[in-house]
């Protein structure tokens, strides 16, 4: 069978999903098991994009053994310099350079012609093949690019030594049948096409992400680029787990065979969605928490007869095994490290002493603690700040309030290193509280989005509050905190939130990197 390259850019396209920037450490964790889950190329970032963004790219880089590490750059000679000041740190360093190429982006963003777009592309390629022979070279908005230009595109991309040349879907704009087609028409008419790697990058603003993909797969194409969770800009990315179990479920179709690990799926699913705060939709398909649930009675007697009856793959297959440890006051660090191994944790060990004392505190009021709290609880650990990232921290908090009396909230907050306080009103505690911290800043900042959910659900439950908080640049930021109260969840994870925007500020300087691949 030929092999089938799998690209994960959930570190850099998929961070692009609002409200799902990650740190350092955060992003390390990511690479480290999409490494285990088997992926052959991590795109780790745009370290043009901030000071913040190269150091991960460069961190990853030097933390990861067998894939490539992958940065991105726009076709232009600062952003592959900088993209390769992070990525040469890697065993298989790769530069991924693009520029668009469609009409209306050539027009109305670039205002460039063809020869110049042409110039451009031959001029990016070669000075990224100056650092490496492993280039990659995108004409953004593939799919919309006339077809014989792209097919130029491609064979100036080529000559000028780009080892691979992906062809990206930018806006969801194609169709899979229409997709197909256009992988095949390159290969049929690129000279020199049939000696590298032509990729393909979907994104899913019609649905058809993953189905463009593997019409793609199926016409020649022998790298897929995507997103775990199908995470990312807009309405996300091509899902990977969807891709690699497509292949895998249907090997004599595709007859083509990829380098992952599928019991490390759902592993992978689960940090990517703790870490970025996204939330896996229970009919997800294959690591959906409905995926492998059968509740018609028919479906039931099948799978209790014979599980091929309803379903074409076994949970074990992507690594879901179910949950048969139970945590309680008498649990130590091992039953607590089993339950957070399972959902893609690699904790320290002064990390797994703050988690199982925290687990065992709460143990004490409600007896049982459900591992969907274990994990709000590791991370709320490791997502704590450290103490020079702690601009704003909470130091008191009163709120009154009861049956016909408006809800008031009193604060003291240290700022700065001085504690100031503040008050406020709201139409209840949560909003009185989120006053009393404007009182305090003043209206810099927005709560755009507030969500808050018991974890395991009854009136003991954990409370798990994420909220998104948008600053006077239209930046957002997501944040989230659990306490047995609710309040104290709510003041905490808006502070989180506040402290995020002003380390923001003092250490990230973005440039104007709005164009996507």
């Amino acid at each position: 069978m030929e092999k089938l390259i799998i690209f994960d850019t959930t570190l850099r396209d998929g961070e692009q999903s609002p409200g799902a920037s990650l740190t350092i450490r955060e992003k390390v964790a990511v690479a480290k098991q999409l490494e285990k889950l088997g992926v052959d190329v991590i795109e780790a970032g745009f370290p043009i994009a901030s000071e913040g963004d190269f150091q991960a790219v460069k961190k990853v880089a030097q933390t990861v053994q067998e894939p490539a590490v992958c940065g991105l750059a726009r076709a232009n000679t600062k952003d592959i310099d900088r993209c390769w000041e992070a990525v040469k740190y890697a065993n298989n360093p790769r530069i991924h350079t693009f520029i668009a190429t469609s009409k209306v982006h050539r027009e109305a963003k670039l205002r460039k012609n063809k020869d110049e777009i042409l110039k451009i592309t031959e001029e990016a390629v070669k000075r990224a093949k100056s650092y490496t022979d492993n280039v990659e070279f995108s004409p953004e908005d593939a799919a919309r690019t006339n077809l014989d230009y792209m097919c130029d595109v491609v064979q100036v991309a080529i000559e000028a030594g780009a080892s691979t040349v992906n062809i990206p879907d930018t806006v969801g704009y194609s169709n899979p049948e229409e997709f197909g087609q256009r992988i095949k028409y390159i290969l049929d008419n690129v000279p020199g096409a049939e000696d590298i790697i032509i990729s393909v990058h979907c994104h899913n603003d019609l649905g058809n992400a993953v189905a463009n993909s593997l019409a793609a797969v199926k016409n020649g194409a022998r790298q897929v680029e995507g997103c775990i969770n199908g995470i990312g800009e807009r309405a996300g990315n091509a899902s990977l787990e969807e891709i690699i179990m497509n292949i895998e479920t249907r090997k004599e179709y595709y007859n083509l065979e990829t380098n992952i690990t599928t019991e490390e799926i759902y592993k992978t699913s689960r940090l990517v969605s703790t870490l970025t705060g996204l939330l896996v939709q229970r009919n997800k398909a294959i690591v959906g928490e409905n995926a492998f649930a059968h509740e018609a009675g028919i479906h039931q007697h099948g799978v209790l007869s014979d599980k091929n009856t309803y379903e074409i793959m076994t949970p074990e297959k992507v690594g879901w095994k179910g949950r048969n440890l139970v945590i309680g006051k008498h649990s130590g660090k091992h039953a607590v490290t089993a339950v957070l191994e399972d959902e893609g944790f690699e904790l320290s060990k002064d990390e797994i002493k703050q988690i199982t004392k925290k687990v065992k505190d709460l143990a004490d009021k409600q007896k049982k603690v459900e591992p969907e709290e274990v994990v709000a609880i590791a991370r709320e650990i490791t997502h704590q700040l450290t103490e020079e990232e702690k601009y704003i921290d909470l130091r008191e908090m009163t709120v009154t309030c009861g049956l016909n009396m408006t809800p008031v909230a009193s604060l003291k907050l240290r700022v700065d290193g001085e504690e100031v306080m503040g008050s406020g009103f709201g139409d209840g505690p949560v909003d009185a509280v989120s006053n009393a911290i404007w009182d305090i800043l003043g209206q810099s900042f927005q709560l755009e989005d507030f969500h808050l959910d018991a974890i395991t659900g009854g009136t003991n439950a954990l409370a798990n509050v994420s909220i998104k908080l948008l600053d006077e640049n239209n930046n957002l930021f997501s944040a989230r905190a659990v306490n047995e109260d609710v309040v104290k969840a709510s003041a905490y994870a808006i502070i989180k939130g506040v402290n995020k925007a002003y380390n923001y500020k003092k250490k990230i300087h973005p440039q104007d990197t709005n164009t996507e691949v």
